[in-house]
């Protein structure tokens, strides 16, 4: 019992972190319409600005808090001066735009900081408590918490603010939008910017439990890809369900699955995907979208 407790523990812990970085992308999308795939490199891009302040003897946290900061001016200025371009035009192309920008991002972080591997300090403790047998840290605890209280935060503001109605009016139709008298240019630039700063929620999150390289967030972008489609591009809380779920249940197929083992396990994501998208294309928890003729 204390084994099972240990994986569905650990798991969650590990999903958290594709769950982070999935709703950066659910953001994004439910902002601007867009999938972001240089979100992972803009959270890497947000890690070295904390690691560095740190190593300036900032205060981890202030340090932290900077570079959300500072994500969200980047993310207003990416949106602002190149993904402009490419509105009203079609929208695989903007996607292109994105991988892209996530080459560049990681080139510039490795021209800047080198692949050398950096240690990024904890924002929680280190220490471990036991429950039932199993011995769960401290950090993986404080990183589900910190995913949830961000899911819910996100939910209610799609859900319950005039802004995140904003963004998401302006993501659906942005002409019906601009002729509502919404400022479209600075909502799509606030959209950015916020996914930016969750980006560098998620990188602050992700660095401690690896260490910090330029290619640090590309397995997890693949994980949170995955998360985003089984749970639904318009459910916050469902890419969080997604994510742990994925995280659970790859280590239980690791250990209770002869043929399946530690090698393999990265097939039960793409598994999952092949099942949802047959019986439910939208997504676990998506929305159908409905198109008027």
């Amino acid at each position: 019992m204390g084994t099972f407790i240990q994986l569905v523990v650990d798991g969650l812990s590990t999903g958290s972190i594709y769950a982070a970085l999935a709703l950066a992308i659910v953001l994004v999308n439910q902002a601007t319409g867009l999938i972001n795939f240089a979100q992972g490199g803009m959270a890497v891009l947000s890690a070295y600005v904390a690691w560095q302040l740190t190593a300036w003897n900032v205060p981890l946290l202030l340090a932290i808090l900077l570079s959300i900061v500072v994500s969200f001016v980047i993310g207003a200025i990416v949106e602002r001066f190149l993904m402009r371009k490419f509105e009203g035009g079609d929208p695989d192309t903007a996607v292109v735009v994105t991988i892209g920008l996530l080459t560049l991002i990681t080139g510039v972080c490795a021209w800047i900081w080198s692949y050398n591997n950096r240690l990024f300090p904890s924002l929680f403790p280190l220490e471990t408590i036991t429950i039932a047998g199993a011995v769960i840290s401290v950090r993986s605890l404080g990183t589900i918490l910190v995913i949830v209280a961000i899911m819910v935060l996100l939910q209610l503001l799609f859900l319950g603010t005039k802004l995140g109605l904003a963004l998401r009016a302006v993501a659906i139709n942005p002409q019906s939008a601009a002729f509502s008298g919404m400022p479209v240019g600075r909502l799509l630039m606030v959209g950015w910017g916020l996914a930016a700063g969750l980006g560098a929620v998620a990188g602050a999150l992700v660095a401690p439990q690896l260490t910090l390289t330029p290619n640090m967030m590309d397995g997890a972008l693949v994980y949170a890809l995955a998360a985003v489609i089984i749970g639904g591009l318009t459910s916050p809380i469902g890419v969080v369900i997604a994510a742990w779920l994925i995280g659970v249940l790859e280590n239980l197929a690791a250990v209770y699955v002869p043929f399946i083992g530690h090698d393999l396990k990265i097939a039960v994501p793409f598994i999952m995907i092949f099942v949802v998208l047959i019986i439910r294309p939208q997504g676990l928890f998506g929305r159908k979208a409905v198109v008027r003729v």
